[in-house]
């Protein structure tokens, strides 16, 4: 793309001279190079501040030396806080020359070339085709996308990155104290440590520790619902949301999805699926979030994300969804597919760290962050196998932490074969993590050995959280039936909840899918009785949308 070439930036302050010089440069370099120019030094170095701020490269300045604003020496000097690598030729008059030859020792001036350069191609081209050559030998493209500058183990940088990474949105990190670029940067946009985190965006933005609503809003995902009334709202967009919410859109209902984080649900942070239908390879869970919303939008769906819907308010046949917002939208039927969140660990000082070495999922968010380190992963579901098998190429050692004796009761034959082939993982039975410890990041844990009763401790970089499936249903504050443990019954399992008759006043039978309240229905691993597996769940999404039809039909 011709935004990603570098540039060769010219000032002088006589407008035909610059056309000269402009034409020139473009008759021979357009190819390869953007062309630039200004007749004013304050204009200039606005420009070259905000090429650097949106990631452009500046590989050659050429400027006059008698501006009246500023000397071309000077100007050229001040670029170098930006662009140091960039080569820079004067253009003087016969009269200047003393001072030319002066500045290539104090600005590191490459040449100077005597006004007029008639004919070019002999007196500039030559010139400037071995500066750029020698140029070209150590440029290394910048980054083009959002780049986020910030604190290793700050929790709201984690978020940021976290965020990012679920949407699918490229960034480049940058982290203070571990990396010059960070340092630099800051230096540029002319703020400070306490300023971080700092994104970024594409066109030189920069937005100062931003909310998830709005750092969302400036990268142009919706966060606004769009029309009055939906045939069906889905919230969660997970496998079973966006399942869905394909048959839904692709099926010809006024289809709607709301997701609070980023598509894919827990199945998305997997760093590696290999035991779903039609991938031999397997994929990671990023890519099949990927090619499922591709797939839901193309058919028409309103993707609105990140947005959280707090409750469900019924108004006769209409289902209200209030969300976090404020804001409301109105649905004739609704598909809760929210899943399950990660059990909070209840080892004493994990709340201390959460974002700051301890995460829960997020095992390819931070995973380059624990090159040569030691890593402790909780848990013993396939969530946990994929998170240890993928962090396991950067760290020096991954820990699996298990309370069971080893793995074989609650992970996949297959991972468990990975995992006993990979060196520098170790499984720790009838082990669990009782505290963790450090000062403004993690730093230890402790360990309990159940079959000695002994508790030790253990230097840790990071500790990664894959325990337990609480379903994501306490915002649902009793519109519909749950389980004990807060699942979403549906179907004939209803009848045999005490108060089901008091609620539900249809002749008919609820759908296999239906909840307690007509018209709303469950999929996926928040409904009871799930298989929590991700090829049910995406079957149970597309079974849901037949059942909205059928109840559709009826009202």
């Amino acid at each position: 793309m011709a935004a990603n070439k570098p540039i060769i930036f010219a000032i002088d302050d006589d407008a035909q001279v610059l056309r000269a010089i402009e034409r020139d440069l473009r008759s021979e370099y357009r190819q390869d190079y953007r062309i630039m120019g200004t007749d004013s030094v304050e204009e200039a170095l606005e420009a070259v501040e905000k090429l650097k701020q949106r990631g452009d490269t500046i590989a050659l300045f050429v400027s006059d030396q008698r501006m009246p604003e500023m000397l071309g020496v000077e100007f050229l000097e001040k670029t170098k806080a930006h662009f140091p690598e960039a080569r820079r030729v004067l253009l003087t008059a016969y009269s200047d020359t003393d001072a030319a030859i002066r500045a290539i020792n104090e600005v590191r001036l490459d040449y100077y070339l005597m006004k007029p350069w008639d004919p070019p191609e002999e007196k500039l081209y030559p010139v400037l085709n071995e500066l750029l050559e020698d140029w070209q030998l150590s440029y290394r493209p910048e980054f083009a996308g959002i780049k986020v500058i910030g604190h290793q183990y700050n929790p709201l940088s984690h978020e940021i990155k976290d965020f990012l990474a679920g949407n699918l949105i490229p960034y480049q990190w940058y982290a203070y104290g571990m990396n010059n670029k960070a340092e630099e940067w800051l230096k540029t946009l002319k703020m400070e440590a306490t300023d971080l985190p700092v994104v970024l965006l594409e066109d030189g933005t920069p937005m100062k520790q931003p909310s998830i609503a709005d750092l969302a809003s400036e990268i142009g995902l919706n966060t606004e619902a769009s029309q009055d009334l939906y045939d069906v709202a889905i919230i969660g967009a997970g496998p079973a949301g966006l399942a869905a919410a394909v048959y839904g859109g692709s099926e010809g209902l006024n289809t709607t999805m709301i997701e609070k984080r980023a598509p894919g649900g827990q199945a998305g942070t997997s760093s590696r699926i290999e035991n779903y239908l039609g991938f031999p390879n397997g994929l990671s869970g990023s890519e099949l979030a990927r090619r499922a919303i591709s797939q839901a939008t193309r058919f028409g769906i309103e993707f609105i994300s990140p947005k959280e819907v707090k409750a469900i308010r019924l108004k006769d046949k209409y289902k209200v969804l209030e969300l976090n917002d404020g804001s409301e939208l109105t649905a004739r039927s609704i598909v809760i597919t929210t899943g399950v969140n990660y059990r909070k660990l209840p080892a004493e000082g994990v709340d201390n760290f959460t974002g700051a070495g301890v995460y829960y999922g997020a095992a390819t968010t931070e995973a380059n962050s624990c090159k040569e380190k030691t890593v402790f992963v909780v848990g013993g579901g396939n969530s946990a196998g994929q998170g240890a098998v993928y962090l396991s190429q950067y760290a020096r050692k991954v820990y699996i932490v298990i309370r069971k004796p080893d793995l074989t009761d609650s992970m996949s034959h297959y991972l468990i074969d990975q995992i006993n082939r990979i060196k520098n993982i170790e499984v720790l039975g009838e082990t669990e993590v009782v505290k963790a410890c450090g000062e403004e990041h993690l730093e230890k844990v402790v360990l309990r050995d159940n079959r000695k009763g002994e508790n030790r401790e253990e230097a840790a970089d990071s500790l990664f959280i894959f325990i337990g499936a609480k379903p994501y249903t306490a915002w649902l504050d009793g519109t519909v039936l749950t389980s004990d443990k807060g699942f979403l019954i549906t179907g004939r399992e209803l009848q045999r909840c005490g108060d089901f008759p008091k609620v539900w006043k249809l002749e008919r039978e609820p759908f296999l899918l239906e909840t307690s309240v007509p018209g709303i229905f469950a999929a996926g691993d928040v409904r009871s009785g799930a298989m929590n597996r991700i090829a049910s769940a995406v079957g149970e999404g597309a079974m849901a949308i037949k059942m909205v039809h059928q109840y559709l039909g009826e009202v």
